[in-house]
């Protein structure tokens, strides 16, 4: 049997958002109870809003918008690992013991992936330079965490988006794990065909088709 593991955080006005960033909110165009046709509904969205992938563009005005990614990278066997690190960086030592061989995508597990939809992390354990290092030097095509960036929350370098995106690998940020068991899955996390913007929320789904 087939099991499919939704890893979205649900989009909602309680969604918890990057500070400063757009809260999610809809208005009605038209509306059944006022006597309407239909119900027809208007978005205000940030890009990065809940489970979503940051495009190149979106620490390189040179890099690629959504519209234009290859669409592979985000469907395929991944990596399910939970780690034990509460806050600092992560790195590959975080990753000891655990059967990785083959490994194209991960997907990291932490704390932060077991709070409600309403409840921003504080202090989140991140990816290091060495651990992205790490990835690349194993051919990993996708990194996805369930914090809410790559890097440490405050750091204008973004060395860790930097350096992922000239290494080709997506960034795959804000998922809910605390459901998932570990293991290997196939992912399916396809960006929205946006163009000129510098990411888009996902459908992020795990399935259980792979043998582990």
């Amino acid at each position: 049997m087939t099991w499919i593991y939704d890893i979205t955080r649900t989009i909602s006005p309680s969604l918890a958002v990057w500070p400063g960033d757009t809260p999610f909110s809809f208005r009605y165009i038209l509306s059944q109870e006022a006597g309407d046709p239909v119900n027809l509904t208007t978005l205000d969205i940030g890009a990065h809003t809940g489970s979503h992938i940051d495009a190149p563009y979106h620490c390189n005005s040179a890099g690629e918008h959504p519209a234009d990614l290859p669409l592979e990278q985000y469907i395929g066997t991944a990596h399910l690992v939970t780690i034990d690190r509460q806050y600092g960086g992560i790195v590959p030592e975080d990753f000891a013991g655990q059967k990785l061989a083959g490994m194209e995508r991960l997907i990291i597990h932490t704390w932060a992936g077991d709070l409600p939809d309403e409840r921003w992390p504080e202090d989140f354990p991140y990816p290091t330079l060495e651990l992205a290092e790490w990835l690349a030097g194993r051919g990993v095509v996708l990194l996805g965490v369930d914090t809410p960036s790559v890097d440490r929350f405050g750091d204008d370098r973004l060395s860790c988006h930097h350096y992922l995106t000239s290494r080709g690998i997506a960034i795959l940020e804000t998922l809910t794990l605390s459901h998932v068991p570990d293991g290997i899955y196939e992912l399916i996390a396809l960006p929205l065909k946006i163009a000129g913007v510098c990411g888009s929320p996902v459908r992020a789904i795990l399935r259980t088709a792979i043998e582990a």
